[in-house]
């Protein structure tokens, strides 16, 4: 069991208040056990080793939807985006092959990965009218609103009050 050391009120590294406290001892007990987790999977882990999870940017306009997914080193025949029922399902997968040759050592590392995303489309947006394009590792998903789901805007004349 590890053992707790309380600091001294003279002690210059002592923590400020009570949150700071806190963070410090999770921060330890993190970096104690990191090594003891179960890693993840290498689908998005940069060589340094941090996991670098696909970004999901959904942007609402007055005309349409657009979703942009980053997904680094992802080829554009290892994507499929798929619609059905107003559900968007983006699908994936990530292969990564190294290989580093010297003379004195061979190294071949290969991951491989899946990934799945979905999304509820709302109902103001047209079905038939859903793109999507690939391009240096970002795809951006365009979905056009229903005509009658962009309505006209109009000025309301503020009154003075009686």
């Amino acid at each position: 069991m590890a053992k707790t050391e309380i600091a001294k009120a003279s002690d210059t590294a002592r923590p400020r208040d009570m949150f700071s406290a806190m963070r410090s001892e999770m921060d330890r007990m993190f970096e104690r056990f990191e090594h003891g987790f179960p890693r993840l999977p290498n689908l998005f882990r940069a060589e340094n080793g941090t996991v670098m999870v696909p970004e999901l940017d959904v942007r609402d306009d007055t005309t349409s939807i657009t979703i942009e997914a980053e997904l680094p080193g992802v080829e554009e025949k290892d994507v499929s985006v798929t619609l059905a029922n107003g559900v968007l399902t983006i699908k994936g997968e990530k292969k990564q092959n190294k290989e580093e040759k010297t003379e004195n050592y061979y190294v071949a590392e290969r991951s491989y990965g899946a990934f799945e995303r979905s999304l509820q489309l709302p109902d103001s947006v047209d079905e038939a009218k859903v793109e999507a394009k690939f391009d240096k590792g970002v795809l951006r998903i365009t979905a056009m609103k229903k005509p009658d789901a962009v309505k006209a805007q109009r000025k309301i004349e503020i009154k003075k009050a009686s």
